[in-house]
């Protein structure tokens, strides 16, 4: 495969400004001249390995940052909306993309914002006759997609509420039972927690928290913490919530929940503890379940979450689906970004992990842009307590690049040298570019089609 060379001209600016520094004198404590560090900043040249070393031993910058950021969300959200219909005279060239991406990141979010709204009219227009009448919302952004974006672009990674759920946690350092802990908590402010045998899985009544007795312990836990969260870090929930300027007092109430479950699996599974255990795992998600009392899907959404700067896990990917093949739950700390809209690839291993309860499956695959993976899918079972109660049914998978494959446990005795072991998968069928995909659903928008009535292949048409 080949090396992928390191654009960052945004990264290196918000470093120099950051620092208060002249370009002159940026370049001087780099180690290069002017005109160069000038041609880094606006991406007329790749980042070399000279300033990535004076980065790190200059400024103790964490050079990952680098390579991190909004780029490559920003690219696959812009090739899922340019595969619209409405642009009908092709896509832009991918590098193009790319250079919007990295040189104007507003603008590229402005651009998706704005074909946002034109898909909310266009669906409300063919709906019309229903809609007739009745008084519509107004032209934005769902609360539901505003908040699910605010999480995507911070890498699904909040800093001050990730070190506040650890201090919580580890007060001395040492990692304290959660579920006394929490109650302990909750009794100082007069709340008493009661487990109740019937009701919601937690419902809180004034001084008194019921907390649904039928559903595992990992599942109390982060329960009892999510209130935890609301009542002794309200301040700080709220002052990030200003900070991110929902549009609607709806989105802010869901975005509250959201930092919440935030500060609650952190809580669960604090930062440096569960990132000391997870390498020594080797990253085995059941012993990790054992150390921790936690659900498989909290800890595979957890170390999707590991970026805190300085001290960053492995990158992983991590979704969730339904039975239906919806994406419920995603994020990506690697180059692999999920649709916004729709369904996963039908190759993807993780709609096979209903077909195989209780068991890990493993898969290599690679997309279209040459990138390979190691995939771990599992189906993951919610039980309503009773025979009368409907069981809640999802499948996750958890990933991360080949590069990091050695560090898993799942790797051993995988064949990641050999190409032939990778299954091909895309991203999404209208915006996939493969052309011999015997799954392809949906023929790709932004190609052209070629149709001959007398010939059939694996499809009904050809991709041009």
């Amino acid at each position: 495969m080949a090396i992928q060379k390191l654009y960052a001209g945004v990264k290196l600016r918000e470093t120099r400004t950051r620092l208060g520094l002249t370009q002159k004198a940026f370049a001087e404590r780099l180690g290069v001249s002017l005109p160069y560090l000038n041609q880094m900043e606006n991406n007329h040249r790749p980042v070399s390995a000279q300033v990535v070393l004076a980065l790190a031993s200059e400024f103790g910058l964490d050079v990952t940052e680098l390579s991190a950021g909004d780029a490559e969300r920003l690219v696959s959200d812009m090739r899922e909306a340019l595969a619209d219909p409405i642009f009908s005279d092709g896509a832009p060239p991918l590098a193009d993309l790319r250079l919007a991406a990295s040189n104007a990141p507003a603008l590229a979010r402005a651009f998706l914002e704005m074909h946002r709204a034109y898909r909310q009219t266009h669906e409300r227009l063919a709906s019309l006759d229903e809609a007739l009448g009745r008084d519509g919302p107004h032209m934005v952004m769902s609360p539901w997609e505003e908040v699910r974006d605010f999480f995507h672009y911070c890498d699904n990674y909040i800093d001050a509420v990730d070190r506040a759920a650890e201090r919580y946690s580890c007060p001395n350092g040492t990692r304290l039972e959660p579920i006394p802990h929490a109650i302990e908590t909750l009794a100082q402010r007069g709340i008493k927690v009661q487990f109740s045998d019937i009701g919601p899985l937690r419902a809180l009544d004034d001084d008194r928290l019921a907390i649904n007795a039928h559903v595992g312990k990992p599942t109390q836990a982060f329960q009892l913490l999510h209130q935890v969260a609301l009542i002794t870090q309200n301040e700080l929930l709220e002052a990030t919530l200003d900070l991110a300027r929902f549009q609607s007092d709806t989105a802010r109430a869901i975005a509250k929940i959201g930092l919440a479950n935030y500060f609650a699996g952190a809580a669960l599974l604090p930062y440096r503890p569960f990132l000391a255990a997870a390498q020594d795992t080797r990253h085995d998600l059941e012993r990790l379940c054992d150390i921790f009392t936690a659900s498989i899907e909290q800890v595979a959404h957890r170390l999707s979450t590991l970026q805190r700067p300085g001290a960053k896990g492995i990158p992983f990917f991590f979704v969730r689906v339904d039975q239906a093949g919806t994406i419920t739950k995603r994020h990506s700390a690697t180059r692999l970004q999920f649709a916004r809209f729709g369904g996963a690839c039908p190759l993807w291993n993780v709609h096979q992990a209903f077909e195989t309860p209780t068991r890990f499956l493993r898969q290599l695959a690679e997309t279209p842009d040459g990138m390979r993976y190691l995939c771990l899918a599992r189906d993951v079972s919610k039980p309503g307590g009773s025979f009368t109660a409907p069981v809640r049914r999802y499948a996750i998978c958890l990933g991360c690049e080949v590069s990091h494959a050695q560090g898993l446990i799942y790797a051993d005795d995988m064949e990641l040298g050999n190409p032939k072991a990778y299954e091909p998968i895309g991203i999404s069928c209208r915006i996939c570019e493969r052309k011999n995909c015997h799954q392809r659903s949906v023929p790709p928008l932004e190609r052209r089609l070629q149709v001959d009535p007398d010939h059939r292949g694996l499809l009904p048409y050809d991709i041009a």
